[in-house]
Order: C-alpha cells, then sequence, then structure tokens
C-alpha cells in the first residue's frame, strides 16, 4: 500500500470490518444492518451476535476469529491478540502490518462496545458485592481504549447515540468515515471509560470505608456522589465529635447535560453537568413535561424546592403511626385565618401531601396538608407576596382540580415540579402562564444516601457529606416548659426541616405543619427573630386571639446566642421554641422559657446554610 493511499485512508477510512459488543442492545440491530448494507463484516460476542443474527444479519462469531472460545463465564472472550493486535496494529508502519500478516491478524476497523450496567447494578436496593463485581466490565474497557489510541485507523463506538452520527458520516463519504469524527469519538470514548472507572473507584472505597479498613492513606479515586444504594458511602456516619477524613484524591465525573442560555446573570456563561456516580433522584433527572428549558437560576431553586419537599414527605412517613394530642391549628375561618390550616387530627396520615414556594433557593411558603390542594394553598398563604413569581413543589401527581386550584388569578409561577402530571392539568397551567415550566420528578420519597457536596472556592473545592438529616422528635430534649403535645411534635419537627433549608442565620415561625414566617440570611440571629415576625405578624396576632385551639412555634437552624431573639418571638406570641442549644448562655433562654410558660426544644443539630 503506497504513502499516498494511507494518508488517504487516515483521513476517510474504509469500514470494512466491524466488532460489536454491546450491553445496551438499543438500535445496535439497526446500526448493524446500515453497516451491512455498506458491505462490513460484522464480528460480535455473546448475546449480541444472538440478537443480530435473530435479525437475520450475517455475522462472525468472535470465537471464530480469535480461535479461542468464550471462557470463565464470559470474562474473557474478546481479550486476544487477534482482537487488540487489529485494534491497535498501525496500516501505515510496514512492521505492524508485516506482523498482523504474520500471525493471521485482520484489521479491524471499527468497534462498538456499550459497557457493562454497573451503575445500574449498584442502584439496587440489596445488591451484593458479588453481584458488583460481575458488572465490572474489562473487555469492553480494552477495546474502547485500543480502538481509540489507534483513531487514526480505527472508529470506536460507545453509546447508541452516536450510532446516527457514523451512520450519516458513512453515508456521505462511501462507506469511509473522517479523521476528525474518529478523533472526537476517542476523545469521547477516553471520557466513558474515565467516568467509568472513577465510579468503580468510588464504589469499591465506599466498601471499604463500610468495612473499617483506613482508606485515606492511597486513595485514587472517589466520586463526588459515590452510589449508596448497595449499602456503601464514603463516610461512615459516626458521632459529631469524631474525626471524619474523606479520601485525598478525589476524582469526579461531570457529563454537560444542557448548555445554559446564561447563569445567575446575562454576562456569565453556564451550563449543567450530571454526575456521572449520581443515582439518587435528583432535579437534573427531571422530565420538562412543559415550557421551555430551565435557567442557571430556575435549576437552582427547583433543586432547592425538591430537596425540601423531599425532607418533608420523610416527615410524614415516620409521622404515620404519630397519636396526637391536643388540636395545634386554627380553627377559625375568619378571613385569613382559614389558610392557617385545617386542625390537626389524631394522626398523621400516609397520604399527605408536602408543598413549598421558593425564592433565591429559600422557602417563603411550606406545607404538609390533606392533599395538593390543601398542602399548595397554606404553603402560598405563607407569604403571598414573596410567593408571586416562585418556584413550586408539591409531592402528589397533579390532577386537573389540583391545576385549576394553582392557577387561581391572583398568582404566578414561574416553575411547577411535581411527581408527576395528568395531561389536563398541564394544560390547564400552560394556558395560565405561557412561559411555566412543569417538572416531573417520580417519588419525592428521599433514598438513603450519604451524598458529598462540593462548592467551589478560589483555587480549591470544598467538599463535606450532605446535610441528610431530618430532625426527629423522639431525640429533642425538653429543656424548659410544659411537655409538647404529639401534634406540637409535628410541628417542631417541621420547622426544624424548614429552618434547615433557610439560608443562615435562619428563624421561623408557624403552626399546623404550616409555614407563616421566615428570617433567612441575617448576619446576626435577632434581625432574623425580626423578619420572621414580621412576615407572620398578622397570623401571630390571630394566634393571640385563639390561643386555646393554636399553638406557634419558632425553629432556629442555629443557637441562640442570648435570650434577646427567643424574647421577641415570645412577644410576639410563639409559644414553643426550638434549637440545636451548645450555647454558654442556654441557660439565660432556658431560664426565659420557663418564666413565660414556654416550651423550649433542644434538637442537638445545627444546620447552617451558607
Amino acid at each position: 500500500m503506497s504513502i499516498d493511499c494511507i494518508r488517504r485512508m487516515k483521513q476517510t477510512n474504509p469500514i470494512q470490518r466491524a466488532l460489536l459488543s454491546v450491553s445496551d442492545k438499543s438500535g445496535v440491530v439497526e446500526f448493524a444492518k446500515a453497516l451491512a448494507a455498506n458491505g462490513v463484516e460484522i464480528v460480535s460476542t455473546g448475546g449480541t451476535a444472538k440478537a443480530l443474527m435473530a435479525a437475520g444479519i450475517a455475522v462472525v462469531a468472535i470465537e471464530k476469529l480469535t480461535g479461542f472460545p468464550e471462557m470463565m463465564d464470559g470474562r474473557v472472550k474478546t481479550l486476544h491478540p487477534r482482537v487488540h493486535g487489529g485494534l491497535l496494529g498501525r496500516r501505515d508502519v510496514p512492521e505492524h502490518v508485516a506482523s498482523m500478516k504474520e500471525h493471521g491478524i485482520v484489521p479491524i476497523d471499527l468497534v462498538c462496545v456499550s459497557l457493562y450496567p454497573f451503575a445500574n447494578t449498584i442502584a439496587k436496593v440489596g445488591v451484593t458485592e458479588e453481584e458488583a463485581i460481575e458488572q465490572i466490565d474489562i473487555g469492553g474497557p480494552a477495546m474502547i481504549r485500543s480502538a481509540s489510541k489507534n483513531y487514526e485507523f480505527v472508529t470506536v463506538v460507545t453509546t447508541p447515540d452516536q450510532y446516527a452520527r457514523v451512520m450519516n458520516e458513512m453515508a456521505a463519504n462511501s462507506g469511509a468515515t473522517t479523521l476528525p469524527l474518529r478523533k472526537q469519538l476517542a476523545a469521547e470514548a477516553f471520557d466513558h471509560t474515565a467516568k467509568y472507572d472513577t465510579m468503580i473507584a468510588a464504589w469499591m472505597l465506599g466498601t471499604l470505608a463500610n468495612q473499617g479498613v483506613d482508606q485515606n492513606k492511597n486513595t485514587v479515586a472517589a466520586s463526588a456522589q459515590p452510589a449508596t444504594h448497595a449499602g456503601v458511602s464514603p463516610v461512615k456516619s459516626v458521632a459529631h465529635d469524631e474525626v471524619r477524613e474523606l479520601p485525598e484524591t478525589m476524582q469526579v465525573s461531570l457529563k454537560r447535560s444542557a448548555q445554559l442560555r446564561y447563569g445567575e446573570n446575562p454576562h456569565q456563561t453556564a451550563a449543567l453537568y450530571r454526575n456521572a456516580a449520581e443515582t439518587d433522584g435528583a432535579i437534573v433527572d427531571a422530565q420538562t413535561v412543559e415550557g421551555k428549558p430551565l435557567s442557571y437560576n430556575n435549576i437552582l431553586d427547583a433543586a432547592a424546592a425538591f430537596e425540601l419537599v423531599k425532607d418533608l414527605v420523610a416527615l410524614t412517613t415516620h409521622n404515620v403511626n404519630a397519636s396526637g394530642g391536643a388540636p395545634n391549628a386554627g380553627a377559625s375561618a375568619q378571613g385569613f385565618v382559614a389558610h392557617v390550616g385545617a386542625v390537626q387530627t389524631n394522626n398523621a396520615s400516609v397520604n399527605q401531601v408536602a408543598a413549598c414556594v421558593v425564592k433565591h433557593t429559600n422557602p417563603c411558603g411550606a406545607a404538609i396538608g390533606a392533599n395538593a390542594a390543601d398542602a399548595f394553598d397554606k404553603a402560598y398563604a405563607g407569604d403571598p407576596l414573596a410567593a408571586y413569581g416562585g418556584i413550586v413543589a408539591i409531592s402528589a401527581r397533579l390532577t386537573s382540580a389540583d391545576a385549576s386550584n394553582i392557577a387561581k388569578p391572583d398568582r404566578f409561577l414561574e416553575v411547577v415540579v411535581a411527581e408527576s402530571f395528568e395531561p389536563e392539568a398541564i394544560a390547564i397551567l400552560a394556558a395560565r402562564w405561557k412561559n411555566v415550566r412543569l417538572l416531573a420528578v417520580g417519588s419525592m420519597r428521599r433514598a438513603t444516601s450519604n451524598a458529598l457536596q462540593l462548592r467551589s472556592v478560589p483555587g480549591g473545592v470544598l467538599v463535606q457529606e450532605s446535610d441528610g438529616t431530618v430532625d426527629d422528635a423522639a431525640d429533642f430534649k425538653l429543656t424548659a416548659g410544659p411537655a409538647p403535645s404529639d401534634a406540637l411534635k409535628r410541628d417542631a419537627e417541621f420547622l426544624a426541616v424548614i429552618a434547615k433549608h433557610l439560608k443562615s442565620n435562619a428563624v421561623c415561625v408557624g403552626s399546623g405543619q404550616t409555614l407563616w414566617g421566615a428570617g433567612a440570611g441575617q448576619m446576626d440571629r435577632v434581625a432574623s427573630c425580626k423578619h420572621a415576625i414580621e412576615k407572620a405578624q398578622l397570623k401571630l396576632q390571630a394566634s393571640i386571639a385563639h390561643a386555646n385551639t393554636m399553638v406557634v412555634t419558632a425553629a432556629s437552624d442555629a443557637f441562640f446566642p442570648f435570650d434577646d431573639g427567643p424574647r421577641l418571638l415570645i412577644d410576639a406570641g410563639v409559644k414553643c421554641l426550638v434549637h440545636p442549644g451548645g450555647s454558654k448562655r442556654d441557660g439565660d433562654t432556658e431560664t426565659l422559657c420557663k418564666n413565660r410558660g414556654v416550651t423550649l426544644l433542644v434538637t442537638g443539630t445545627r444546620h447552617f446554610r451558607h
């Protein structure tokens, strides 16, 4: 073969032989038919070969190419010189060509490989370590890397969404592919195998952590979000005062899932990236069933709303069997008091629905209600002024009746996040607001996860465990005032969750598992108390008039350093205070509550959010 011929081959390489071995068989039959139509000889393995032959496509079995049978339960089938020599051999190096001829190695011009579904396997609840290990692909990555290294002569395909690109290229170039495409596919392939290896390393390090093995000395990879459904996590859960070490080295695998119009502001370029190792339900997996693409700020707010509602759903789950005490919500139907909430029943219901309204990632309204309409109305009424133009999340499938209720004339929403939508609900909301985005996220029950959070700072990245704690009233310590009823405990839990999701310093006020007012992002806690009181002022005044049926609770994300903030809250009508405790002056707050007959509950868990 002349040098000129080799040079032309580098630019447009004819595909004469292809090796197909895929776990994900979607589209592979059509792809193979297109190759065969171009006169390409197809070599294939195991299940892929069976699928192609069943479709009437002529296939050369891998055993015929290698001269060796598949062995060891399929662990060894393509790890052979006749495979890798055919992929790695350079057509422009005479010594390579001679070696291939001497050893009966034929060139392979295209390799199509999709790897074993390791991520799906470890995402399964109860999966064993042995099951996970069997889904670690060895031969696939080896072929992908060999083909990618020799991209001057070999086309590598790793995902079904690349099939069309290759077929179109071959159609435009008489059955050949161009060098720019081959190089692009090779780059994507190396990225693909790197992410795959990162995921495996993170999982394996997680199993070591669960087994109590010190993984920190020679860690080579860790994920920003290791898979946890297999019962593994990167960091063991230990007491607050114990030192928890994270791996010395982390490799984070991200894939762009959307190019955004801009970032927080129009002059900032932005994109959304998917964490390759994420297995828990996340806003990036939401299906947009109506509306134009989300903006950068929409995504932040929708994520904040989604995460808050997941925590509230966790409350409804663990309170299903709770027996109630005295009623704790407004029974009056006069004016705005009707929005505060119906009298709580003696038992929390498994059918309860959680809803929240978010602005700038802070909840301005939130509630747990008997159904979607009840929860949404209470949440929106918490702060209608702030809720205007907000982002809503509701833990339910929205019906046409729910949509009609949400779309009342005095309301405006940018994004609605729900488990799912009836078609009529989509039509109603889309007709009400031309640019509304509707996101379906599936179940809002939080999966057990020890995710890691990454946050950029100039020159580095801060990494921490996510704050997955949902405070349980069973663990609260009563340090002053009357013992709380079960209904009051539910309010305490509810508002502790709200405080957790507000920017620090955070204080929130409410009753009947409904947020009335929040003070967030203030530089001092007294200011947060004042803001919360101001937002809830009308409802607080009503609570004083209905003191026999309405007990108001306030929660703080961190301890009250002095009793000045608690005094403001009590003067405004608050009858139960919830905070983590830990201040040197906790005694002052306890004395204040004892003297004023106010219940003081200490959670023991701080929830700063910067």
